[in-house]
């Protein structure tokens, strides 16, 4: 069988025990859970800080560790959309309390008490999760004693219903291969964070997105006939129809997240030989 090692826990020295006998490895471990305790940490393709960076894990999140190293990383699979790579195990622990609320928010500040003039202790970035324990006025109260605007999150179990409306929050956000927050993202994180908010499951890059959300839809060759909502891809980039006319997108050119006619867009790509692979209709 031939396994994505994006998102298979399995390398010929180790594998997870639940590939055994699918996968050929040196050896098989159960692996531990863990919780993403920084805002945002990184998952690189190597245990080095200059190696790739392939995605993030936010705050909340909860990983499955494989392997810690004596140079201080960590080797891991995210639970929310499978993803492989190396994270700082500084940035884990054990978990805590489940999470109960999420950053509805660009930016949620985490404060020391109940009044906007305390000190900041972090900034959570949108989709980080965190675990409520009582209301006391216009805050939250976390499972640490920190303060949280209850403005900023929303309950697990509440929806945004327009990802597209979502996803224009972040026009203007700097282009950044890997990342997945308003301080930096890329084509595929901007698709991703804004269709979870949403309660559509997405995996974490263009092609896998290709592949399995929604349907493949046919339309002209210039387009005509896409409609809002409809994520058009090439090779390693993918789009959102914003408009019969624009599409907004986390893209290189612009080095951040921009609304572009498609016409400009469709001319751009095919000046550098790259067409349109498929179009999928949620």
């Amino acid at each position: 069988m031939n396994f994505d090692p994006r998102v298979t826990p399995a390398r010929p020295d180790l594998a997870a025990r639940f590939l055994e006998g699918k996968v050929q490895a040196a050896r098989f471990v159960d692996g531990e859970l863990r919780e993403v305790v920084e805002a945002q940490a990184p998952v690189r393709r190597e245990p080095r800080p200059d190696a790739s960076l392939d995605t993030e894990a936010l705050k909340g999140e909860r990983v499955m560790v494989y392997e810690t190293i004596e140079e201080g990383w960590a080797w891991v699979q995210l639970q929310n959309d499978r993803y492989v790579g190396w994270m700082p195990a500084s940035a884990l622990a054990v978990p805590g309390p489940e999470p109960t609320h999420r950053v509805a928010t660009l930016r949620a500040p985490v404060l020391m008490g109940a009044s906007i003039k305390m000190p900041t202790l972090e900034v959570l970035p949108f989709g980080a999760t965190l675990a409520i324990l009582r209301e006391e006025g216009r805050f939250g109260i976390t499972s640490h004693g920190c303060y949280v605007p209850l403005v900023h999150v929303a309950r697990l179990n509440e929806f945004e219903r327009d990802f597209v409306a979502v996803a224009e929050r972040f026009v203007g956000v700097p282009y950044v291969w890997g990342g997945k927050t308003s301080l930096g993202l890329d084509c595929s994180a901007l698709v991703q964070v804004s269709l979870t908010a949403c309660g559509i499951a997405c995996p974490r890059d263009s092609d896998m997105q290709e592949a399995v959300v929604g349907r493949p839809v046919a339309v002209g060759d210039d387009l005509s006939g896409v409609a809002r909502g409809d994520l058009v891809f090439w090779k390693g980039h993918v789009a959102i129809v914003r408009d019969e006319k624009h599409f907004l997108h986390a893209n290189g050119f612009h080095m951040a997240v921009a609304i572009e006619p498609i016409r400009e867009t469709l001319t751009r790509f095919a000046a550098e030989g790259s067409s349109v692979t498929g179009i999928r209709r949620l």
